[in-house]
């Protein structure tokens, strides 16, 4: 393999990495708010798109559903990921908050089961799809855009803001669905509250479509555009020069995607159906449990920069199997303090996991195919592990009687993932310059 690089542009503007970061920002603020507000709203739409009668198999469907979204994102990533690397960074990440905004205000709208019977679940369904595979394309491509626009030795420092922006999009959604608790009584909140907070994504997609459109590209895909390079199929070269690295980081992103739904979408819900909590209890608990997460990741990212990847990795597993169990313990109270600490233990490993994933996914990876090896590799894991955390939750309390089975199934991924992240190289001091494989 011939490696050939280009010095990496370290006297970046500071006027343009903030507004690099603001644009990636608010479109994974768009893509992540979807996912939240679906989350929390789990047991309202599981009551108005499924057939009343059991609720434990609503709330079931209703979790399938987020899954099935989830089974888009690897295609996505690969459609949005080739297009990256062939024609920049900037174009398609304009696509994909389009879509996703689209998408997720089209559920807004949708009518429910009481006026279309089955047909209902079936556009809900189709609207997932199409926010995952939309999604599939935002997340790595928006770490990429960040990490190809930061200093090599601050890497992980400013990209630790695109997920501040995933932590504030859950934030937003459990206030506004925390207010929307306060403002309307159930019936009003069945009727037509729900839908507010899906059509908030309107505006947001404009305003983030219209700030990305104003960027250039970023210094590492103009460095490589710029050589006389063959052409090359981003897909193909990825699974036949990067397999193992693939193996490895998804290894992982497997903890992360698990402990990042367990926190922020599942937890709400077991609070309240585990233990008996009220929704406005369980959302305000969520909520500032949130907060902390996005003002924590700044700090992770400075750490990682600081120790390198490899310490953070270890920092991560350790702190997820160690706070894993008394954190679903104390979620299960019923009462607002001890879930909110619980919540806020969780967030400790997830945020970190999360952080680190965020620079990996391009550090691991040359800029020729960094798109689509981010994207795939990422989207593969929220597939099997993110998507289906709820689901698997929900299913194993069910089967096994036990309300800390989810705590478990944690701790065994967390221990996968140590595998898989230890067997990665040092490349916290990496440059990000052109490198072609």
């Amino acid at each position: 393999m011939t490696v050939t690089t280009y010095p990496q542009q370290q006297a970046v503007d500071s006027a343009v990495l903030r507004k690099v970061i603001a644009a990636s920002a608010i479109g994974n603020f768009v893509e992540w708010f979807d996912f939240a507000v679906y989350g929390f709203l789990a047991v309202t739409i599981a009551a108005l798109f499924f057939p009343p009668g059991d609720p434990t198999l609503a709330l079931l469907q209703t979790f399938a559903v987020f899954a099935v979204s989830f089974a888009l994102r690897p295609l996505g990533g690969i459609v949005f990921g080739i297009l990256g690397d062939r024609i920049g960074r900037k174009r398609v990440l304009s696509i994909t908050v389009l879509m996703m905004a689209a998408a997720t205000t089209l559920i807004g709208l949708l009518p429910t089961y009481s006026s279309l019977g089955l047909f209902a679940p079936l556009l809900l369904a189709l609207a997932r799809c199409i926010q995952g595979f939309s999604a599939g394309g935002e997340y790595a491509g928006a770490c990429a855009f960040v990490m190809e626009h930061a200093p090599t030795e601050r890497k992980a420092r400013y990209g630790s803001f695109v997920p501040v922006s995933t932590f504030m999009a859950f934030a937003s959604a459990a206030g506004i669905v925390f207010g929307l608790g306060l403002w309307l009584d159930e019936t009003q909140m069945q009727a037509w509250g729900w839908r507010l907070p899906f059509l908030v994504a309107a505006p947001l997609g404009l305003i983030g479509l219209y700030m990305r459109l104003r960027l250039d590209e970023s210094p590492a895909f103009r460095a490589m555009a710029a050589q006389a390079q063959p052409e090359h199929s981003p897909l193909s070269e990825t699974l036949r020069h990067h397999g193992k690295t693939i193996v490895c980081l998804s290894a992982f992103i497997s903890a992360t995607a698990l402990s990042f739904y367990m926190f922020t979408t599942y937890l709400t819900t077991y609070m309240q159906v585990v233990g008996g909590a009220t929704r406005p209890t369980a959302l305000l608990a969520s909520l500032c449990a949130l907060i902390f997460a996005a003002l924590l990741c700044p700090l992770v990212g400075r750490y990682s920069d600081w120790v390198g990847r490899r310490k953070t990795i270890l920092t991560a597993g350790v702190c997820l199997i160690v706070a894993v169990y008394p954190a679903f313990f104390l979620a299960a109270s019923g009462t607002f303090l001890p879930s909110a600490v619980g919540a806020m233990l969780l967030a400790v490993g997830a945020v970190i996991c999360g952080v680190v994933t965020a620079v990996l996914l391009s550090e691991q990876f040359p800029t020729r195919v960094r798109y689509t090896a981010s994207a795939f590799t990422y989207n593969l894991a929220y597939t099997v592990f993110g998507g289906t955390a709820p689901l698997i939750a929900t299913w194993l309390i069910e089967q096994t009687g036990n309300r800390m089975s989810p705590a478990y199934y944690l701790i065994a991924i967390a221990l996968l993932a140590l595998a898989g992240g230890l067997a990665l190289p040092e490349t916290s001091k990496r440059s990000l310059d052109y490198r072609a494989s």
